[in-house]
């Protein structure tokens, strides 16, 4: 491969579009690599991690017909560290890359590309949409906390995407609370669900712009592809069973509040720094007119808030993991929030007024 007197940007920005997927750990050592394609006068830099993989394309002057793998982390940090208007050189022969900008020159170590493991793609196309991405990437900031990590129910180490008629639903849970968030999309679409794996939903929040740039969404046999700009993101997706998530939205609460949604993330979080740091417990008190918070810990140590809000029903106390309640506030940019409670063995119900596209359940715990 051999490019000359490029921008640093051309390079820099695809390869730090790809290059979040790989691993510093890697069973094999060529997953470390990113391949670099320089087909006709297109550069593709594409990362893979067997599970997902991640291309990015630019155009370039010189026209070529070379491929080659260079560690990933590596080639980023230098042309990274060179100045913003630099124009580089990168010659591959040998085994070796050899980067040049200015007075400065480097060798990296490369290996084959016919040796790189490339994602297997499914031909059988499912169905097919598309949205503006930043409806997309707000949608998915709604959910993406609420996913599990490492858990041993697999399914739940993921999204559940739905598609159904005109609308998307995204829908996350770890066991103890549960985001839904739905967006409506151009189309008539036979109902579908889809598991995009944690890292796969976290790689695309951070990838999609917050404009109206379009994105298109193919589903197929066994994976979902994402391409928009000059990006085509492809995931395996997970084989099992989401739970009913309808079945754990509850509807038959008695107490309703609703309140400024900055003032009860503020309170919390001042009650949160006296919190238990392993169990993380609130107590959160409602009586007439007032809304009363508190957290205790292991040294004896109290924090105490009230507020004041427009509620004349019973009285009732119940605990919950305040990061929870903090995810969700701290997420949504609505003015108020409402929330809708049982009894002290009911999950508590959040929701946005005047809006149905988005529900946050969290089940109570014992303190």
């Amino acid at each position: 491969m051999q490019l000359k007197n490029i921008s640093r940007d051309l390079v820099l920005k695809p390869l730090q579009a790809v290059s979040g997927i790989v691993e510093r750990r890697q069973t094999l050592p060529i997953l470390a690599n990113v391949l670099l394609e320089h087909r006709g006068t297109r550069l593709t830099t594409v990362a893979t991690d067997l599970e997902l993989q991640i291309s990015a394309s630019v155009e370039v002057e010189a026209s070529g017909d070379q491929s080659i793998t260079v560690a990933a982390r590596k080639l980023q940090d230098l042309l990274r560290a060179l100045p913003d208007a630099s124009s580089v050189s990168l010659d591959a022969k040998d085994g070796k890359m050899t980067v040049k900008a200015a007075k400065s020159r480097f060798s990296l170590q490369t290996l084959p590309a016919s040796d790189y493991p490339r994602l297997t793609m499914s031909q059988e196309q499912l169905q097919s949409f598309s949205l503006p991405q930043k409806l997309l990437k707000s949608t998915l900031r709604l959910v993406e906390f609420a996913m599990a990590q490492q858990d041993i129910r697999f399914y739940l180490n993921g999204m559940l995407f739905v598609l159904e008629k005109n609308q998307l639903i995204c829908v996350a849970t770890d066991g103890h609370r549960l985001s839904y968030a739905s967006m409506p999309i151009e189309g008539d679409f036979a109902k579908q669900e889809i598991i995009v794996p944690r890292k796969t939903v976290m790689e695309l929040s951070k990838l999609l712009a917050d404009t109206d740039e379009p994105l298109k969404v193919d589903i197929l046999s066994n994976q979902v592809r994402f391409s928009f700009g000059n990006i085509e993101l492809t995931s395996k997706v997970i084989d099992g069973k989401f739970p009913d998530y309808n079945r754990v939205i509850p509807s038959a609460h008695t107490k309703i509040i609703t309140i400024e949604r900055a003032l009860l993330l503020q309170t919390l979080q001042r009650a949160a720094i006296l919190s238990n740091e392993r169990f993380r417990g609130v107590r959160i008190g409602l009586a007439p007119s007032t809304l009363k918070i508190a957290c205790t810990n292991n040294e004896q140590e109290e924090a105490e808030e009230e507020i004041e809000i427009a509620y004349d029903g019973g009285s009732m106390e119940i605990g919950f993991n305040i990061n929870y309640l903090l995810d969700a506030l701290a997420t949504v940019s609505s003015t108020e929030v409402t929330m809708a409670l049982q009894d002290s063995a009911a999950s508590v119900l959040f929701t946005v007024p005047g809006r149905s596209d988005f529900k946050y359940v969290v089940m109570p715990m014992r303190i």
